[in-house]
């Protein structure tokens, strides 16, 4: 008798987990408002479980030469609080990212440069709201820790080195609101 309860049950929990999403692409759209192309792909790993690993890359270099070059990397652990890819989640993220950035007035760099790379991680908030079976949307803020390792240049192009150091943030290192595309 206890087999057989055990094996609905097995069963049950088996149908209730085929009907959840396993699989999404999906783009920060924050990242592309800062013209940086990115890709994002998130799989379920449990009912209430999933790995979200996001890239993303800035090749670009502007007029008067502004730049806000990088690549980043950052994956995530996600706990969702009712069912993956639906509701409130919580996660664990890492990042890792290399940097040429300078001449963007607005950030403080007219005339300066910095050239490096950052490691660290954090934790994050977010939601995500189901539009129809494939599209999705959600938002999330995360904060944490980096370590930045950088040279500080005199002019965005040709100056001479003039500092190479390193620096310890912490305060906000993730943001997003991603348009979620869903695979399977």
């Amino acid at each position: 008798m206890s087999l057989l309860l055990a094996s609905i049950v097995q069963a049950q929990n088996e149908q209730q987990d085929s009907y959840l999403p396993t699989l999404g692409i999906k783009t920060n759209l924050l990242y592309g408002a800062t013209t940086t192309p990115n890709l994002g792909v998130e799989f379920g790993l449990s009912p209430k479980l999933t790995l979200d690993i996001s890239a993303n890359y800035n090749p670009w270099e502007f007029s008067d030469n502004k730049k806000i070059k990088h690549w980043l990397v950052q994956p995530e652990l996600r706990y969702w609080f009712c069912e993956r890819f639906n509701g409130a989640f919580m996660g664990l993220h890492a990042h890792y990212a290399e940097y040429n950035v300078g001449g963007i007035k607005i950030l403080g760099l007219k005339g300066i440069r910095y050239e490096g790379n950052l490691y660290g991680g954090g934790i994050s908030v977010g939601y995500h709201w189901i539009l129809s079976k494939r599209w999705s949307i959600e938002t999330t803020i995360g904060a944490g820790y980096a370590h930045l390792d950088y040279s500080k240049y005199k002019c965005g192009t040709c100056g001479n080195k003039v500092k190479e150091s390193n620096r310890n943030y912490w305060g906000p290192t993730k943001a997003g609101i991603n348009l979620i595309y869903m695979i399977k």
